[in-house]
């Protein structure tokens, strides 16, 4: 028999793609939704098993204290390491469990992972259960492929990403599962499109913003002091002075789509007086509170400081000009940008791959949100990382979210093809 080459591994993958929608398929099919956080462990269960008879070495860490951890709802994640012939680097594969809630509109069973035209269905096939599937494929033919391989090749599945990721890979990272000397490079198989490396994302900072008012009889509102209205005065410097500002800013970061390029804010929602969950006829009264929630995107060329000093300033200076104004603002949530060296080496070796597998140049982007490389890079201190993976990132959070068949294919080869030159690499 000839030896092995990487065309074996090809052969491999193209011989596998009834088991990888299949693969798919059975992930989907586990309603992994966060909130609550159903389904993880069974999840992390069914990948670690599979894995185990591998060869693999299998691991369950739950993300215990962590936002949302109980014993209903266990923060379970698991993590797989296969050790080569000799020493060398690790190449990890990273993929998150957990799905956002159905929502309203789908045709199909959100989790049946129903196929038809070239395509898995299924809350999840996109975002990102049709790249972890496809990590699995990758990582199992190259070891099946007899090539010698040093080092190790780590897969993981983690939980609590769409919600910051706290009881999964920071959780981890803490603990030292996303730092040198036991991982080298990581592939996140995020749906950024099979011909993009995906080389970081924008930073983001959730606050909650509250007017004070004082509260009085609606029929005598003078009487009183709105909080209403006064949130109103910011919503209006926000719009002839902020968000002109922040459209005026425009990033070198490769982000997708190109309205990203500048910085954004969503406001997410704004409440004050009667409570939206009551059903009766409201009460007369003035509302002494509102509250707004914001989602700032900054880009890589702003720091945090700024970005919240701007939206202050706004703040205090209506406590200076407006009669009764007064206000509290609380951080939420706060990531800064993060971005990796596209020559470095996961960066450019899976580009080279995606120009071998597809026959055209890899194109780098960054993400307009964040995801969990924010981590890795902050708390792991790993700087070689990026996100790569199958699916159309417009799909994520969607109704009738799908991944197409040939794009996990292509992409177990892309990522086959990286995780086999990252272990072979001759260090410079």
């Amino acid at each position: 028999m000839s030896a092995p080459t990487m065309q074996t591994v090809m052969d491999l993958i193209d011989g596998r793609t009834d088991e990888l929608v299949a693969l798919t398929q059975d992930l989907i099919r586990f309603p992994t939704i966060n909130p609550p956080g159903e389904a993880y462990r069974p999840c992390a269960e069914y990948i670690g098993e599979r894995l185990k008879k591998r060869g693999f070495t299998v691991e369950y860490v739950r993300g215990e204290g962590s936002p949302g951890d109980s014993d209903q709802y266990p923060r379970t994640n698991v993590i797989a390491r296969w050790t080569g012939s000799e020493p060398g680097p690790c190449v990890h594969f990273n993929s998150h469990i957990d799905v956002v809630e159905v929502g309203a509109g789908w045709t199909v069973d959100p989790f049946g992972g129903e196929v038809k035209d070239g395509k898995v269905y299924g809350r999840g096939a996109c975002d990102m259960k049709g790249g972890l599937a496809a990590s699995i494929i990758a990582v199992e033919a190259l070891i099946d492929s007899g090539l010698p391989l040093p080092g190790a090749l780590e897969i993981s599945g983690t939980v609590d990403e769409e919600s910051g990721g706290y009881g999964g890979v920071a959780y981890l990272a803490e603990r030292g599962w996303f730092s040198t000397p036991r991982v080298d490079h990581v592939i996140i198989p995020e749906p950024l499109n099979v011909d993009r490396v995906c080389i970081g994302h924008r930073g983001v900072w959730w606050a909650e913003i509250e007017t004070k008012g004082r509260i009085a009889h609606g029929s005598m509102p003078f009487l009183g002091d709105s909080a209403i209205r006064h949130m109103g005065a910011v919503m209006e410097e926000f719009e002839s002075k902020l968000y002109p500002a922040m459209a005026a800013r425009h990033s070198d970061m490769p982000v997708v789509p190109a309205g990203a390029r500048q910085s954004t804010m969503n406001i997410n929602s704004i409440h004050g007086g009667q409570g939206e969950d009551f059903d009766g006829l409201p009460a007369p009264c003035v509302a002494d509170s509102s509250r707004m929630i914001i989602d700032r995107r900054f880009l890589i060329e702003e720091t945090l400081d700024d970005v919240k000093g701007e939206v202050k300033a706004i703040l205090d200076g209506l406590a200076a000009q407006r009669h009764g104004f007064r206000y509290e603002m609380r951080d939420l949530f706060e990531v800064a940008p993060s971005m990796a060296d596209r020559d470095g080496p996961v960066a450019s070796t899976t580009a080279a791959a995606i120009e071998t597998v597809l026959g055209r140049k890899a194109q780098f982007v960054c993400s307009p949100g964040t995801y969990d490389q924010k981590h890795i890079d902050r708390i792991g201190k790993l700087k070689d990382c990026i996100a790569y993976g199958p699916g159309v990132l417009d799909l994520a959070h969607q109704p009738d979210e799908w991944v197409g068949i040939d794009d996990m294919t292509n992409s177990a080869k892309v990522m086959a093809r990286a995780a086999y030159d990252l272990l072979t690499r001759k260090r410079g």
